[in-house]
């Protein structure tokens, strides 16, 4: 027996106490094991009635081996006891798997052994208690930190949980506020349009995603005249929505005095500067037509300059002014106009979501495309107009998503013409979704 061996030995607390020769004696009553790396010593739970001495290499203790729930109690290096618990435990059973890291060195002790070794040297009972109490010690602060560990996990999934209810919370809201934006939209818009000799009239409307504030009327002003309107409100969402709900208001009440288109939009925003505290603003085309004469009176505020065609589907050039929108200056400046549809001809107004609907390439619809889609359609009532100029667009931009609302407003003149009972625009349609 080599002096190596029993120095390593002797380093264990239980046998401090024994001399030379009582040690001699000891180690040379033991079974000398070697086994590789990786090799599982005792597995949890299991009953065996023996224990190992580490002489050489270091062992990895585990609990809940080879489940999700797997974690390591600790690492012991030579000159230690292995698995002696389960020769102090009831029936013998390991409290835990005891794995190679290394190369093992080891002393077999047999619980007979083990139960001699106590009866000789009694002397061995306290040391193996306060062994026991120093590992239990240990054990004990492992899985109190082993516990905090896990507090700090929940309470930061508890936190995070916490974070995605609110962000449920807030869209569950931000929707609420839409659907709210929407029906108000729905309240004020007209649900059918009204009944002109002499006029035909057609309006498609296709919201997007999100709600905006395009808004459009017909206000009739005499038995042969009708107040055509269309505008466009900044932002989005029930602001908007709101916003939009107060100019059309303002509009209507307005145009009862039967001002010029101008002095109109100017009482409008006389209005708005007085209630408006978020500094939005709204383009607004106002125009007063007479259904016999043809004649077009109008006021453009910042918004699309409005497209006049023949019976011939030819365009009538306009004069266009940069105008200001309202609700942002005192005095904004606006462009006013006069212009005659000819017997047939056709008045197109829209909001700039059409000629800015753009497809996944981020390619712009454009107003050329739309011109060529009101003379490939010059022969359709304005409801029909209105209607093919929106498939084309729908054609365009495929699935792509759009970020804006899309108005399209079309009135024709004719001695015999009258717009009858005209569809409901289509609310319910997103933008960029084609039927």
């Amino acid at each position: 027996m080599s002096e190596q061996l029993l120095r390593q030995i002797r380093t264990l607390p239980l046998f401090a106490t024994l001399n030379d020769d009582e040690l001699a004696r000891l180690v040379g009553s033991l079974e000398t094991c070697v086994v590789p790396a990786q090799t599982l010593l005792f597995r949890e739970g299991s009953s065996e009635d023996y224990c190992f001495i580490l002489v050489e290499g270091r062992v990895a203790i585990l609990k809940e081996l080879g489940t999700e729930d797997e974690r390591l109690l600790g690492v012991r290096d030579a000159a230690t006891f292995i698995g002696e618990m389960s020769l102090l435990a009831p029936r013998g059973r390991h409290t835990a798997s005891v794995r190679a890291l290394t190369p093992l060195h080891l002393l077999r002790v047999t619980r007979a052994d083990f139960e001699d070794l106590l009866k000789h040297y009694p002397q061995m009972v306290y040391d193996l208690a306060h062994v026991m109490s120093e590992r239990l010690s240990e054990s004990e602060n492992l899985t109190i930190r082993d516990l905090q560990e896990k507090n700090r996990q929940l309470k930061q999934a508890y936190n995070e949980l916490l974070a995605a209810h609110k962000q449920i919370v807030e869209k569950e809201k931000l929707e609420h506020e839409l659907a709210l934006a929407r029906q108000i939209q729905r309240s004020i818009l007209p649900r059918t349009l009204p009944n002109v000799q002499g006029l035909d009239l057609g309006v498609e409307m296709v919201l997007s995603s999100d709600v905006s504030g395009d808004f459009y009327d017909f206000i009739p002003l005499s038995a042969q005249e009708l107040a055509v309107v269309i505008g466009d409100v900044s932002d989005k969402g029930m602001p908007a929505a709101l916003f939009m709900s107060l100019t059309y208001s303002l509009v209507r009440a307005e145009a009862d005095r039967h001002r010029s288109p101008a002095e109109t939009l100017k009482a409008v925003n006389h209005h708005l500067l007085g209630m408006n505290g978020d500094e939005m603003f709204v383009t607004i085309l106002y125009g007063q037509l007479n259904a016999t004469t043809g004649h077009f009176r109008y006021a453009r505020a910042g918004h699309e300059n409005p497209l006049v065609h023949d019976a011939q589907a030819c365009e009538i050039t306009l004069e266009t002014v940069e105008g200001q929108p309202l609700g942002l200056f005192d005095d904004p400046v606006l462009e006013e106009g006069c212009v005659t549809i000819p017997p047939g001809g056709t008045l197109f107004t829209y909001t700039d979501g059409l000629t800015e609907a753009t497809d996944d390439r981020q390619r712009f619809y454009g107003p050329e495309r739309l011109r060529q889609a009101l003379r490939a359609n010059s022969g359709a009532p304005a409801a029909g107009l209105c209607r093919a100029v929106w498939d084309d667009v729908a054609a365009f931009v495929g699935r792509a998503t759009q970020q804006d609302d899309m108005t399209l407003v079309a009135v024709r003149v004719g001695p015999d013409l009258s717009s009858g009972s005209v569809q409901e625009s289509q609310f319910d349609r997103s933008a960029g979704e084609a039927e």
